[in-house]
């Protein structure tokens, strides 16, 4: 059956209107919390629905740059985040290199483990870790953050980075073998350097779920000098439950490492997704 030129257009017409409104619902929240940062607190009180400030401000900003807690809770954050996320990306390629290219006893069963695990939802693992930290002696300290982000994060990582390697052809593995390249030097040579799209993914989903991860920060950090920077800014929204305008100030400024990240990595991210696209 041949589609009319005008019924193709009206398709065309419903389908981009669909996706601008729900372009719109998805950006409003974030143009409304950038709006309302540049507020000052008698217009966020007295007009709250405006979206475009009369009287643009940067007070709030100025006030949380101010705050010595702030920059900390920043650093504090970086840190975990940083030594978390170069923690899962080497430790997860390195299991994904020995699934997808490796023999051993028992492969099968370890990888159907991973990916059982990936269905645990991460809540529930709130209770045993705690006292597995209790017991490491890990609680309220930055270090104790890491070892159960590099934990939770590993399987995910392992999954996605095990499909990528195995799409890698085994005749490379095979020619480098012949000259001699043990499995290291395979992994590090050739794994690694085709690998870049799929090991920039696992950067940013790596770094953005330890930069935003709130409960199990919540859970074990107590002295407010180790506070991550997720807690400080709900703590904060608490202890100024009307200034809406400083809040969202924090919480922009807290989105900037992410964004760094994102943009760093974008154009291997954007290969990532595209190559199994154009694989024949």
């Amino acid at each position: 059956m041949v589609t009319s030129p005008l019924k193709r257009r009206l398709g065309y017409a419903i389908r981009y209107a669909l996706l601008g409104v729900t372009a719109v619902l998805l950006v409003y929240p974030f143009i409304y919390m950038l709006s309302t940062s540049f507020k000052p607190r008698s217009i966020v009180l007295s007009d709250p629905l405006q979206v475009m400030p009369s009287d643009p401000t940067l007070e709030n900003y100025a006030e949380v740059l101010g705050l010595h807690s702030f920059l900390r809770y920043f650093i504090n954050s970086a840190a975990v985040a940083i030594v978390s996320t170069v923690l899962i990306v080497a430790l997860a390629s390195m299991m994904a290199y020995a699934f997808s290219r490796l023999q051993f006893p028992g492969k099968r069963i370890l990888f159907t483990a991973i990916v059982v695990g990936l269905t645990i939802p991460t809540m529930m693992l709130i209770i045993p870790q705690f006292l597995l930290a209790r017991d490491l002696h890990l609680l309220n300290s930055l270090q104790g953050l890491v070892p159960f982000y590099v934990g939770t994060a590993l399987g995910f990582n392992t999954f996605l980075l095990s499909g990528f390697f195995e799409s890698i052809p085994r005749e490379l593995d095979e020619a480098m073998l012949i000259d001699g390249a043990g499995p290291w030097r395979r992994y590090w040579n050739l794994a690694i350097p085709l690998s870049k799209p799929a090991l920039a993914t696992c950067v940013i989903f790596a770094f953005l779920g330890t930069w935003d991860e709130f409960a199990w920060a919540l859970t074990v950090l107590n002295d407010t000098d180790v506070r991550t920077l997720p807690i400080a800014i709900a703590l904060f929204q608490g202890q100024h439950s009307t200034s809406w305008g400083l809040v969202f100030a924090a919480s922009l400024l807290a989105i900037i490492p992410v964004l760094i990240v994102y943009i760093v990595f974008q154009r291997f991210f954007v290969a990532g997704l595209t190559s199994g696209a154009i694989k024949s």
